[in-house]
């Protein structure tokens, strides 16, 4: 058995060790500045060494993959941090507090389940319809009232075409 070079320890820290931002960045695979984004926006904390470089605990990585979970059914990085607000800070939450998130997150996808099923009924209407109007396309162009005033820029003008279109004036 061979010993590891110092790179080698440098690149592998030990279960207590604190991760670089390199580090933390080939872990989870994102790039340092979107770990530097992430902490701004208070996703992930870091301290600093006296030479002020960031250094992150590992349940940072846990927190990564929470964020990137949350993304992925669809949740901004807001309702990501405040999902993660909710949750205690000790490395692992508990099976209810999961549960919690979890629920939350099955209200979310099912909320995005039914709008893709609305916009799938108008895209199967769009089929053969063959309008390619901007103007007229029901998907394209949903209650545009606006657009039955014409042309241009209507709300720099002095009247509102809206009530104009509902027969005010």
């Amino acid at each position: 058995m061979t010993a590891k070079s110092d790179d080698a320890r440098a690149a592998c820290p030990r279960p207590g060790d604190l991760l670089t931002i390199g580090q933390l960045s080939a872990r989870s695979g994102l790039a340092h500045s979107a770990l530097r984004y992430y902490e701004s926006l208070g996703l992930i904390q870091a301290t600093r060494t006296s030479g002020g470089q960031r250094r992150y605990s590992r349940g940072t990585l846990r927190r990564i993959a929470f964020v990137r979970a949350a993304q992925r059914v669809g949740l901004s990085l807001d309702e990501a941090r405040d999902a993660l607000d909710r949750l205690p800070e000790r490395p692992a939450p508990s099976g209810t507090e999961w549960d919690r998130v979890a629920t939350a997150w099955q209200d979310r996808i099912d909320e995005q389940i039914a709008e893709l099923e609305r916009l799938k009924a108008r895209l199967t209407g769009c089929i053969g319809c063959g309008c390619l109007s901007l103007t007229r396309c029901a998907l394209h162009n949903a209650d545009d009232r606006l657009g039955r005033a014409g042309p241009g820029a209507h709300y720099l003008h002095t009247h509102d075409p809206a009530a104009e279109l509902d027969g005010e004036r």
